[in-house]
């Protein structure tokens, strides 16, 4: 099976290995971001485990204070002033947090003005709760709106096509946004993946170029309301230059596809990615129309988004074709 170094839904066949022994202080160091990479089983574990645990903390360390004060043996003492009232034992010191922390509200169980050492609790209770929920629920917040499921409505041909397009030899795929919601300030880019031999004798088993489709001209910035057809025209300034349908046959390549655009109702980045190897380059091909007209509006046809038709097409490499 042929190896790819980006699959077509777009995930990186890249595993790091070897990182050394700083690897984990490293993550640590930036555990904001490393919280929100982890997997959603992992973020609701440690979401459940940070606050159980944080409560049992609390809730004993009220629980020591009435301890150390004798409130335990004088619950029922009306005589008595504890330093939170109606609490007598372990429960009672966890409901009280609980209703602290949650701002329940106060009823039964209060402080009194008798306890210096809990007002200094209450206090260190009310900071370290803020610092937990909001490092959490910001953490939660951030995952829950990461764009990353935006860019499953963004389509890509199965195949790319090479065919004859305003007199030049063009590489040629489709994109399409799914939704309504439109893709501000779109962008594609492409590499082109190979490995090559330098005439130094220095192996590059992933030599990564880059595939001009519309830099200079303006052409890869995106209007991406309908499928758009995207074209790399391949001239003496491309890695295809010496391509042929027959020498695509023995080559071996891959071209990765990378979208990227902010998405209009969030305001955040998404970047959808694809790739296609040599196999996946129909030469002599071109895409069917998907856009007719229809009264007032255009219809975008999705069941022919991946189709194409044979063209007549030279055989020969635009190299070839110049010295002929």
């Amino acid at each position: 099976k042929r190896q790819r170094f980006v699959d077509k839904n777009g995930r990186c066949n890249v595993q790091h290995g070897n990182l050394g022994g700083e690897t984990s202080r490293r993550y640590l160091s930036d555990l904001f971001t490393t919280l929100v990479d982890l997997k959603w089983r992992w973020n609701l574990f440690i979401f459940i485990l940070t606050y159980t645990v944080a409560w049992l903390f609390m809730a004993s360390m009220w629980w020591v204070i009435a301890y150390m004060r004798g409130d335990l043996n004088k619950a029922h003492d009306d005589s008595y002033t504890p330093c939170v009232a109606n609490v007598y034992n372990f429960p009672s010191a966890f409901l009280f947090f609980i209703e602290t922390e949650a701002t329940i509200g106060y009823g039964y169980r209060y402080i009194t003005d008798k306890c210096p050492e809990g007002i200094i609790l209450f206090l260190f209770q009310s900071i370290l709760g803020s610092i937990v929920d909001a490092f959490l629920i910001g953490c939660m917040f951030i995952k829950m709106s990461q764009p990353k499921k935006r860019a499953e409505t963004l389509m890509f041909s199965e195949h790319a096509a090479i065919s004859m397009r305003d007199g030049k030899l063009t590489l040629m795929f489709r994109v399409g946004n799914l939704r309504n919601s439109h893709m501000v300030s779109a962008q594609i880019r492409c590499k082109l993946l190979k490995s090559r031999q330098t005439p130094e004798g220095e192996f590059l088993p992933l030599d990564q170029l880059e595939l001009d489709v519309g830099f200079s001209t303006g052409a890869d910035q995106l209007f991406l309301v309908s499928p758009l057809t995207i074209c790399h025209v391949i001239d003496a300034k491309s890695p295809f230059y010496d391509l042929s349908q027959r020498s695509m046959q023995t080559e071996q390549f891959e071209i990765v596809v990378i979208l990227e655009g902010i998405v209009e109702t969030t305001g955040m980045t998404c970047q959808a990615r694809t790739s296609y190897t040599e196999d996946e380059v129909l030469w002599g091909h071109r895409f069917f129309p998907v856009i007719s007209l229809e009264e007032g509006f255009f219809k975008v046809d999705y069941s022919q988004f991946h189709a194409t038709f044979e063209v007549p097409t030279p055989p020969y490499s635009v190299k070839e074709q110049e010295e002929m």
